[in-house]
Order: C-alpha cells, then sequence, then structure tokens
C-alpha cells in the first residue's frame, strides 16, 4: 500500500504547516543574530528599538522551544523518584530517628535549665545562705528512705541543715563528710519535722512512716485543718526556719490527716542545703549589743532601781559636843551633803584632882521653898 493511501495520508498539511513555521522562526533568529553582530554599523536609537523588538519576538519562540526540555526533565524526575522511593523512604526514616534522640536531648536539656532557674531563684525570708548539691546516690528500703548528696564539709553544711528542692521542703541532713552528705527524707520512719498549718496557724508533728505521705500528729486546736490545707514549717525548736513549703493535707484512707509533699511532684535530683543553725544567725548581732543603755526614768527622780533614798542624819549644832561611845562610828556632813562616817576617839584621862580638907561645920538651914 502506497504510504499516501494509508491512513498517515492525512498528516501531510499538519508537516507542511509545521516545516513552514520552523522556517520561519529560523528566519527571524537568524536575522535577530545578524543584526546583533552588526550593532556598529547602525544609529545608537535604530539599535535600541531593533534590539527590543528581537527580545520581544523571541521571548515566547523561546519559551515554545525549552518546554519540552522541561517537560522530559520532569517526567525523568518522576521517574526517578519512583524507582528510587524505597531507598529514599529508608534515608528519611533514619534521618527522622536521629531527629528524635536530638529532641529528646533538647526537652532535657530544656528541663533542666527550668530547674536550675527554679532553684537558683529560691529564696527564703530571711535570707539564708544555701549550698547547691546533686543527689548522687538512692537508699530506700521498707522504712529507710535516704538520699547522698555531692555537697559536705567543704562547703559548711553540718547536721540538721534543711534540704529543699525547686517545689518544697525534701528532709534534713543527718550525716556529714567531706564532699558527701546524707540527707533523711521526710518520708523516713525517723523523720519528725515540726509543721502549722498555713491558714489556722495551727501546729501540728510532720511524721514519716515509710509511706509517700507522713502523717500529722499531735494536731492542736478546734477544726484546725481542711483537705487543701497549705502545710509549712512552723520554725518550732530551731530545728528548721519557719515558713517553708511542706504540701498540702489530704485525709487517708485510714482517717488520719497526711501529707501530700510538694517536694515530690518532681525529681530529687537537684536539691539546695540550707546552712541554718540555729535562730541567731538570722539575727544582726552588732545591732543587737547595744553599747550605751538608755537612762531609766521613773516618777519621783529621787527614787532609784533599789528604793527610795535614807534621809542623812542632820549635824550637830556649832559648840554643841556631841559624846558618842568609844569606837563607834559618827557621821559626819560632807560639802556634797553626804553622809560620810568618822571614827570618834575615846576621851583621854583626867589627871586626879586633889581631895578637900573637910572640916566639921554645922549644916546650915535650908531655905523654905517658894511657890512658883
Amino acid at each position: 500500500m502506497p504510504f499516501r493511501e494509508g491512513p498517515l495520508g492525512d498528516l501531510k498539511v499538519p508537516l507542511t504547516w509545521t516545516a513552514a513555521v520552523a522556517l520561519i522562526v529560523a528566519v527571524v533568529i537568524a536575522v535577530a543574530f545578524l543584526l546583533a553582530d552588526r550593532r556598529e554599523t547602525l544609529q545608537q536609537q535604530a539599535y535600541g528599538v531593533t534590539r527590543q523588538t528581537v527580545d520581544t519576538v523571541a521571548k515566547p519562540v523561546s519559551g515554545v522551544i525549552a518546554a519540552p526540555g522541561r517537560w522530559t526533565g520532569v517526567g525523568v524526575g518522576a521517574v526517578r523518584n519512583y524507582f528510587f522511593a524505597g531507598s529514599e523512604n529508608a534515608r528519611l526514616k533514619a534521618e527522622l530517628q536521629e531527629m528524635r534522640a536530638y529532641r529528646d536531648k533538647y526537652l532535657a536539656l530544656v528541663d533542666e535549665n527550668d530547674r536550675y532557674k527554679s532553684l537558683l531563684g529560691l529564696k527564703t525570708d530571711p535570707p539564708i545562705p544555701m549550698a547547691a548539691a546533686r543527689v548522687v546516690a538512692d537508699s530506700r528500703g521498707p522504712f529507710a528512705n535516704t538520699r547522698l548528696a555531692d555537697a559536705g564539709k567543704e562547703k559548711g553544711v553540718v547536721v540538721g541543715n534543711p534540704v529543699m528542692n525547686e517545689r518544697g521542703l525534701v528532709g534534713r541532713v543527718v550525716g556529714v563528710a567531706p564532699g558527701a552528705s546524707r540527707v533523711l527524707l521526710l518520708t523516713d520512719i525517723a523523720s519528725r519535722t515540726p509543721v502549722m498549718i498555713d491558714r489556722t496557724n495551727a501546729r501540728a508533728i510532720l511524721t514519716g512512716d515509710g509511706g509517700p505521705n507522713p502523717k500529722l500528729d499531735y494536731l492542736r486546736g478546734a477544726d484546725p485543718i481542711q483537705a487543701g490545707d497549705r502545710v509549712v514549717t512552723s520554725g518550732d525548736g530551731g530545728v528548721v526556719p519557719r515558713g517553708l513549703p511542706v504540701g498540702a493535707a489530704v485525709k487517708g484512707l485510714d482517717g488520719r490527716w497526711r501529707v501530700v509533699l510538694f517536694a515530690d511532684s518532681a525529681s530529687i535530683d537537684y536539691v539546695r542545703i540550707l546552712l541554718f543553725k540555729d535562730f541567731a544567725q538570722l539575727a544582726d548581732q552588732q545591732a543587737l549589743a547595744a553599747k550605751v543603755l538608755p537612762p531609766v526614768i521613773t516618777e519621783n527622780p529621787q527614787d532609784s532601781m533599789l528604793g527610795p533614798a535614807k534621809p542623812a542624819t542632820p549635824a550637830p549644832a556649832a559648840g554643841a559636843s556631841a559624846t558618842t561611845p568609844a569606837g563607834t562610828v559618827a557621821p559626819k556632813p560632807t560639802t556634797a551633803g553626804a553622809v560620810a562616817p568618822t571614827v570618834a576617839k575615846p576621851p583621854a584621862a583626867r589627871p586626879a584632882a586633889p581631895k578637900p580638907t573637910t572640916t566639921t561645920t554645922p549644916p546650915a538651914a535650908a531655905p523654905a521653898r517658894t511657890p512658883q
């Protein structure tokens, strides 16, 4: 069968038009190149107009010519992605797993940074010096519950110092060594801490029993506590400072009041040890030591704190002889009006007088007494 009589014979006209269009485009491009190469033979203005015309015509033609290349690249990329999707998926999974590890590390560092900020912002009123420490060991048992912190004598820690985390009171120090200290938690069976109810100021003793929620013993007062009341340290006995947060009051299953500790809401790994010895260190001893005592003023300035003053003995009149027994102390007036003791000397011995001669004469009659 001849080619023209076949079903493809109708393609003769489109192919002819296509060849004609391609020829015209080639001629236009060739003229543009010729004009571009002969810039020196044309005036500047004519060249500018011609170049703009050529660019305007070449823009859609270049886009049409470049379209098959772009479509071919997109098709090749789609085929490549289809055949290599498995390897790409495996690579992305490995990268995602690595990013998850970085994410977990980031979240841990953010949480640790927030806890550090909370510990650094922990303050007491009045201010008490503190030592930061990290818990390095945990000792648990049926009744014992202690921690080992990496701060000891070199930081001034002594037995009895309270220990807190960023939430509240954890316990107190029961043993100190160079570079380490043992912390007895509030839940330990040997723990006894004086506390009070913040709402009513009712006193109690927080007693550990080995469980997570220590109980309140010796609770005093009429209706002193309700569920949810905030429990803080009372400072009684000078064991711990007053006002440290401890927990919230709850009613246990056994009917006794217990405390949900604030410190248990966060892990006990970073703590601050309060270098608290007694309440004397919280006061300014130099300010309390008064150097000059104020004068004591009474209603009667002549009266003293020891009672009213005794009246002074009046001095004897001039020319009068004061007879005092030998060896006694006689008062002697002074110029200031005070009484000064003087010692009276014994009288000197007088010489014996000669005895007169006696004559016997009749006694004379006594004169008669006249009434006055």
